[in-house]
C-alpha cells in the first residue's frame, strides 16, 4: 500500500469494521507474509514481545516465503492499526493478510 490515501482508507475502514465485530479488548488474529529470512520474521516477533503473544510460523511448500500468525490481546481497534503500521514500516517485503 504504497498509495497514502489509499492506505488512510484502509485503516479507517478497517478500524471501523473492528468496532463493529468485537468487544474490545480482544484477542486479534494477526497473520503476515515475509520471504524467509529469520532476521524478518525476529523483527515480527520483537513488534510484538512483551505482549503476550502466541506466535507460529509455517513455511511455504517450496520455503522461499514463512507465514507468521500472531494471537494476542489487543486494547481497540486502534491498537491492532498501529501495530500493522508499525510491521509494515519496520519488516521490508511484509505483507499483512
Amino acid at each position: 500500500m504504497s498509495d497514502a490515501p489509499n492506505e488512510d482508507e484502509f485503516y479507517k475502514k478497517l478500524k471501523h469494521q473492528l468496532a463493529d465485530t468485537a468487544l474490545w479488548p480482544t484477542i486479534y488474529l494477526y497473520k503476515f507474509i515475509v520471504p524467509t529470512d529469520t532476521t524478518k520474521i525476529k523483527q515480527i516477533e520483537r513488534i510484538f514481545d512483551n505482549l503476550g503473544a502466541v506466535i507460529s510460523t509455517k513455511q511455504s511448500k517450496n520455503g522461499k516465503y514463512t507465514s507468521v500468525s500472531i494471537n494476542v490481546r489487543m486494547k481497540n481497534p486502534d491498537h491492532v492499526i498501529f501495530k500493522y503500521k508499525e510491521v509494515a514500516e519496520k519488516v521490508e517485503g511484509v505483507i499483512s493478510l
